[in-house]
């Protein structure tokens, strides 16, 4: 078998890696997008019925109605611009919560997003907050509380009230802000004849595991801050193998979804003793306590707690961060190792949609900007291109003249660019740095609710999903779903397409069998792109389209390079 050969079958086992073993392993450390919103049904975009991503959609099978759960037990009712709910007086549990700025599907008609339920309904998943019973007797958990009003809203706050037989009294004073956070301050009095151990505890509980899966790339379940660093572990099997136990001052623990928060966030000056354990029937709860204090006769203590439940957005996150609220609250949006350079594409990126009003839009001009910043060295880059392609027919002439004597051919070779002051690897700086730009870019896509169910042109409802228009089934005129591996949208044709003509730009192998792998090249990774986030594919497409108009643009201004790269090229 001649080299040619080995070749090909070596280009052609990795080009078959790449199209059938990548899609096994973005399933686990690149998740590639959102579940579509949308199918394409008669060649017209139909919403999908609540999407396995949103975490607070009712299950299939219901344990009892919810709207009969929470007529059983005396209410006070949440009322703010961005969520709607109640508070259970039963217990002191805010347990019904619906997020009215998010909808479960793109449809016009779509219910907005519920994230907390009470226990005993569909999707239980809620906050209490009260004492450990060390010989103080504290109200019990399904003890029915008194309230000072009936309605909580920004600058409109709750007491709740009880008091044991001792002469104890309990107090939870509620409060909560124009987003997401509830001000919770615990306080007991001491009306009795001996001294009390007071220690507040607060805890958030659901049921079943996040509907988002844990992967490398994004971390849904449990998660914490405590001394001083992000904890994005342990995950739910670690929880159902045995209590998980730390203790801090400062920092905040909860539960963390693709999109969702509930995060219990102690007094940040006082210690305390954090922990996720699981419950039976696949219940999760993650809890705190505070250090216990004796509470003299005629004296009373109070201890602050907040609870923020709500959508992860970004600017949020980072405005609780900043003013002492929580530490690194805004570590519940998983950067990973690439923050620093994601965050401000994030900030760059949301400034301009609030520019132009679409995110699509505003991902071209990224890229616009991007391609502006990085334009004398993708000049460079050019100019090394049409270089070596003119330099092509001296290679190979070294290579048939040293054919069996490998390290003179490489000497000459390297003579060969000195002379001609050519370096073959000008051309690899301009991707190397735009490796992170785009991984920054994918995990915004894949991490920000503001991305979620943008829409851009046409079939396109939203840029955090793939393309779900696809020639396979004559673009939905046909009454069958097409399998995954095969569905290839038509924006990733695009890409495909804008591919191929940018890999004609490059300097052509030298080996025949390195062409042809290098000729199928674009339309393996249309396959392999094809899952993604639109919105990635745009900003793709755009800087293949760029590229080759920067190379057109190139040539205008020096016809001996596009000369030089024709004859390189045809020789």
């Amino acid at each position: 078998m001649n080299n040619d050969n080995k070749n090909f079958i070596v280009f052609a086992v990795i080009a078959a890696l790449i199209l059938f073993g990548w899609p096994l392993a973005q399933s686990r450390f690149f998740p590639t997008a959102n579940p579509p919103v949308t199918k394409i049904v008669d060649g017209k975009s139909k919403p999908l019925p609540q999407p396995g991503a949103d975490p607070t959609a009712d299950g299939p099978t219901a344990m009892r109605d919810r709207r009969a759960v929470l007529a059983e037990s005396p209410r006070v009712r949440i009322q703010t611009a961005r969520i709607e709910g109640s508070i259970n007086l039963r217990g002191a549990r805010i347990d019904d919560l619906v997020l009215t700025d998010y909808k479960e599907t793109v449809a016009k008609n779509s219910a907005p997003i519920r994230l907390l339920s009470p226990a005993g309904a569909p999707e239980a998943y809620f906050a209490q907050f009260g004492w450990r019973d060390g010989g103080l007797m504290p109200p019990a958990g399904d003890a029915v509380w008194t309230a000072s009003s009936n309605v909580l809203a920004p600058g409109r706050p709750v007491t709740l009230t009880a008091a044991n037989a001792r002469g104890q009294r309990f107090r939870i004073d509620l409060s909560i802000d124009n987003d997401y956070l509830f001000t919770i301050r615990q306080t007991v009095a001491n009306a009795g004849q001996t001294a009390v151990p007071v220690a507040s505890y607060a805890l958030v509980n659901r049921a079943g595991v996040s509907k988002d899966p844990d992967s490398w790339t994004i971390h849904t379940g449990p998660m914490a801050v405590y001394d001083n660093a992000a904890h994005y572990g342990p995950n739910f099997k670690d929880v159902d193998a045995g209590p998980q136990k730390f203790a801090s001052k400062g920092g905040w623990l909860g539960f963390t979804d693709k999109y969702w928060l509930t995060a219990l966030i102690p007094d940040q000056a006082r210690s305390f003793d954090g922990q996720f354990r699981a419950g039976a029937g696949k219940t999760y709860q993650g809890d705190f306590t505070g250090a216990a204090q004796m509470l003299a006769p005629g004296a009373q203590v109070s201890q602050t707690t907040r609870f923020f439940a709500g959508a992860k957005e970004v600017k949020l996150l980072d405005q609780y961060t900043d003013n002492g609220t929580a530490a690194k609250l805004d570590y519940a949006l998983d950067w990973g190792w690439f923050r620093l350079v994601e965050k401000p594409i994030f900030y760059y990126l949301d400034l301009l949609f609030r520019l132009v009003g679409n995110f699509g839009v505003a991902i071209i001009l990224l890229t616009l900007t991007i391609r502006l910043l990085v334009f004398p060295i993708a000049q460079r880059q050019f100019r090394s291109m049409a270089a070596m392609r003119a330099i092509q027919p001296k290679m190979k002439a070294i290579q048939e003249r040293h054919k069996d004597d490998k390290q003179r051919q490489q000497q000459e070779i390297m003579a060969l660019y000195k002379a001609e002051k050519v370096n073959p690897l000008a051309g690899c700086l301009p991707t190397l740095i735009q490796i992170p730009i785009f991984y920054a870019l994918y995990k915004v896509l894949l991490l920000t609710i503001e991305m979620r169910h943008q829409p851009f042109v046409l079939w396109i409802k939203d840029l955090s999903a793939p393309d779900p228009l696809t020639p396979v089934n004559l673009f939905g005129l046909l009454a069958f779903t097409p399998p995954h591996v095969i569905a290839i949208g038509v924006v990733p044709i695009l890409l495909g397409i804008s591919m191929f003509f940018q890999f004609r730009l490059n300097p052509a192998p030298m080996d025949d069998a390195q062409k042809q792998v290098f000729a199928i090249m674009p339309w393996v990774l249309m396959f392999v792109m094809a899952p993604f986030a639109v919105g990635l594919q745009v900003y793709w497409i755009t800087t293949n389209c760029i590229s080759i108009l920067q190379q057109k643009w190139l040539y205008s201004r020096h016809p001996q390079l596009k000369q030089a790269a024709a004859q390189g090229g045809a020789k």
